[in-house]
């Protein structure tokens, strides 16, 4: 790699080095009309970089929908906006942090933090809360992932988990929600995915576009250093390799109490009415700010580099505008007002310097002490860089195998469930205490998950995270707003289509099932390879079904981020579309948990589609409806952790039954008519079903004097009539549509009756008990039976024990 010098000599290797194909260095040459020095050819390798241009990606994602009557801002900003109501709207996005949070976890997740939090409030709005959507290797040694490799991963996770802790405990904005998963192919390359969420007045929206010839630009925040150069380009947009190792001077430092600072100072600023525009200065800095805001503006800029602010000496152009350091902003201000602007960073400590002005003209110009460092035209170089339509190629048709071995497996061993009879609780256990199943408990109490006091529903306590919106004029709380994450790489591997759309549905059902309705989405994209054809095949297959799901869903794309290149050594990950689903509680008072509410209560199994118990009886049909069963089950949680199997596909998913399902939810809690809800996704039935009971608070009555034991948590004695399919099946399979409420005795018909009105089938399981038993009955025998608190120690402990090699 080059270092930085106007006086070095560009050379098509020098370019090649910086990530530009000859392809592009003649697009560049031909833009300025001559050579680029070293600096304007750093500016246009980070400008042009896969993570800041999106060039292969655009052809796909103008497919995505992404207008709705509640959008107030789409894609192109720092953040989607949409109308919540009250004058308010909710400014939120999701963002990757991956590779650096593999070469340095700690400070590549809470640069993440950070970087995600600043996008929401350059938008005006004030943070309130994040969610982390998190992706691991496995944790203990298998066939697959060495002892080296498993200890790597739980040291991986740790810091991931104590950076994103940092920052937001520290910055002061709870984390209230998200998911964690682990597979084998995040090994090598974790996935660190943050949601920040914001409120703010609708008319007090910030955008980045800079207005007003000779409008004065001001650089504002931490003083500029040496971290994060060629982050975006080198790092973010290119495979790791051995040398991957060796980049963490690469990866940004944050200062969450700087960022404090920052945020009070821009909104105080906003609030004065001098400033014009404002940007983050995020992945590619200075270069990205200046640049980007002029293009959008359609107008130039001019900056002076010895003014910026610099904690480090004997900086050069290439440097300055290179770096990544963090809690920094580039603002515009209004031509003579800009010491209102200057007197509220001084107030809170900030540097806050007049670096330049907003030009004619349309060239970004940037000088350096009487020179000219660089001069580029804004828009061509942010706005008409290379885009391309790569080719795609469907991969070569799959064999089942064994997760993650090389031992294929014959088609007629993908339908070996248990032998009729055999007792299912041992299995069970073993589920509850996957990773992927077991409690994040030792996660989530690592957060700060109440600051600010307006969080209803954190980490567990209900499908989606729910915070309360006070209203501006008179402070009662009156809405809500509720967030979820989902997506599963493992059936995305299998089918990326379907498994896109089972990604939008069930954050959209986690969101229904907490009472809230469903407005709008973010997603975060992480790939391989774009060069490679097959993973271009499977990121085109992805959007197609992320643009279905959220139509169907009335849940459009207001903005996210794409990440390629997630691989190692030639490997790549699965394809991991995370989607942040956002929703509207319009009665705070009427949010839905998942915990059980009193002994007695019956618990309901509702489905948006046919259920599988009206499968035909006929020995054809019900052959068909066998082999479909088993295929759809050995993509399963279950199936991976049991039998070691990764095959098959994800369950058929029909929109419509669960649009109806999620309408019902809604219904069902604006009317209060339901004690709980929780839909069924991972583990099955039997998992939903157990997690309620974990949920609930011991039952009510107090244990009797001279007791040596504190009264049981709530239980459930359920029957499950599918008498078609084998046990393992119903209890364990995962398809959608689905989810399991909890109701009093004296408003069963009216649930009922809600539930037919929305043609949702309602099913009677049985009811809650109170004496923390725990047994599902199928075919007219307990095919699960035990205590609540024996699976709950499974289920509780596992990550704890898992990483401390227990």
């Amino acid at each position: 790699m080059a270092t930085a010098s106007t006086e070095i000599r560009v050379t098509p290797e020098i370019a090649a080095e910086h990530g530009l194909t000859a392809e592009e260095y003649a697009r560049v040459k031909q833009i300025l009309g001559r050579d680029p020095n070293i600096t304007e050819l750093g500016i246009f390798s980070v400008m042009w970089s896969e993570h800041c241009s999106y060039k292969s990606s655009k052809v796909h994602l103008k497919r995505l929908p992404t207008r709705g009557k509640l959008v107030v801002q789409g894609p192109g900003e720092n953040a989607g906006v949409v109308d919540i109501g009250d004058g308010l709207v909710a400014a939120f996005k999701i963002e990757s942090h991956n590779h650096p949070s593999y070469v340095e976890p700690f400070q590549g997740a809470t640069t993440g933090v950070g970087g995600i939090l600043r996008d929401i409030f350059t938008m005006g709005a004030r943070p309130i809360a994040v969610l982390d959507s998190l992706r691991f290797g496995e944790l203990s040694a298998s066939k697959h992932t060495s002892e080296a490799d498993a200890a790597k991963n739980g040291r991986i996770l740790d810091g991931v988990v104590r950076g994103i802790g940092s920052y937001g405990n520290c910055f002061g904005v709870p984390t209230v929600g998200g998911e964690v998963a682990f597979e084998p192919c995040y090994s090598q390359n974790p996935l660190v995915n943050a949601l920040a969420l914001g409120i703010a007045k609708k008319e007090e929206i910030f955008l980045a576009k800079a207005k007003g010839i000779g409008n004065p630009v001001i650089y504002v925040g931490a003083k500029t250093g040496r971290d994060g150069i060629h982050g975006a380009s080198l790092l973010a947009s290119a495979e790791f390799t051995e040398e991957s190792k060796q980049k963490r001077p690469n990866v940004q430092v944050g200062d969450p109490f700087m960022e404090k600072l920052l945020l009070e100072a821009c909104l105080e600023a906003m609030q004065t009415g001098a400033v014009v525009a404002i940007q983050d200065m995020g992945a590619a800095g200075l270069t990205c700010s200046t640049m980007e805001m002029a293009s959008r503006g359609g107008t130039g800029i001019e900056i002076d580099l010895a003014k910026v602010p610099q904690r480090e000496t004997g900086m050069t152009p290439y440097e300055i505008m290179l770096s990544e350091s963090q809690e920094r902003m580039l603002l515009v201000a209004e031509k003579g007002r800009e010491r209102e602007v200057l007197a509220v960073f001084k107030k809170w400590g900030l540097d806050a310097v007049v670096v330049g002005q907003v030009t004619e003209g349309g060239i970004a110009r940037i000088n350096d002490n009487g020179r000219i460092a660089a001069e580029i035209p804004a828009h061509p170089l942010a706005e008409e860089g290379p885009v391309y339509n790569r080719p795609i190629a469907a991969p070569a048709p799959r064999v089942a195998r064994f997760a993650g071995a090389d031992k294929e497996v014959a088609e007629k061993d993908w339908f070996a469930f248990a032998p009729e009879g055999t007792n299912l609780t041992a299995n069970f256990v073993k589920l509850l205490a996957s990773p992927a199943i077991a409690s994040k408990r030792w996660i989530t109490e690592q957060y700060d998950t109440s600051v600010r006091t307006n969080t209803l529903a954190g980490p567990g306590a209900s499908d989606a995270a729910v915070v309360r919106i006070k209203d501006p004029q008179t402070g009662a709380v009156k809405r809500a707003l509720a967030l979820s994450t989902d997506g599963n790489g493992r059936w995305c591997q299998l089918n990326p289509r379907v498994g896109a759309m089972h990604a939008v549905s069930e954050a959209a059902r986690n969101v229904a099932a907490s009472g809230a309705r469903p407005i709008a989405a973010t997603n975060c994209l992480n790939f391989g390879s774009p060069e490679k054809p097959e993973v271009m095949w499977q990121f085109s297959e992805t959007i197609d079904g992320l643009a279905e799901a959220c139509t169907a869903l009335g849940t459009p794309i207001t903005g996210g981020n794409v990440s390629f290149y997630n691989e190692t050594l030639g490997k790549s990950i699965y394809p991991t579309p995370v989607i942040g689903v956002l929703g509207i509680l319009d009665d705070a008072s009427r949010v839905l948990k998942i915990a059980f509410g009193e002994s007695g209560d019956v618990i309901v199994l509702l489905e948006g589609g046919t259920s599988s118990s009206r499968h035909s009886e006929r020995s054809e049909e019900f052959a068909f409806s066998l082999t479909a069963a088993a295929r759809e089950f050995s993509s399963s949680e279950y199936s991976k952790t049991i039998s070691g199997l990764v095959a098959g596909e994800p369950p058929a998913i029909d929109l419509t039954a669960e649009k109806r399902l999620q309408d019902c939810l809604v219904a069902l809690a604006a009317e209060g008519s339901v004690q709980s809800a929780h839909d069924i996704s991972d583990g099955g039935l039997a998992l939903t079903l157990a997690e309620s009971c974990f949920a609930s608070p011991p039952a009510s009555a107090a244990p009797s004097v001279g007791a040596q034991h504190a009264a049981p948590h709530l239980g459930a004695v359920v029957t499950v009539e599918d008498c078609l399919l084998p046990a393992e099946s119903v209890l364990f399979n995962e398809r959608g549509a689905r989810a399991i409420v909890s109701v009093t005795p004296s408003k069963l018909a009216h649930v009922l009756n809600t539930a037919r009105q929305y043609n949702v089938a309602a099913q009677e399981l049985g009811q809650v008990t109170r004496d923390g038993s725990f047994r599902i009955e199928h075919k007219g025998r307990a095919v699960i039976d035990s205590s609540v608190e024996t699976l709950r120690d499974a289920w509780a402990h596992s990550l704890e024990r898992t990483l401390a090699g227990k």
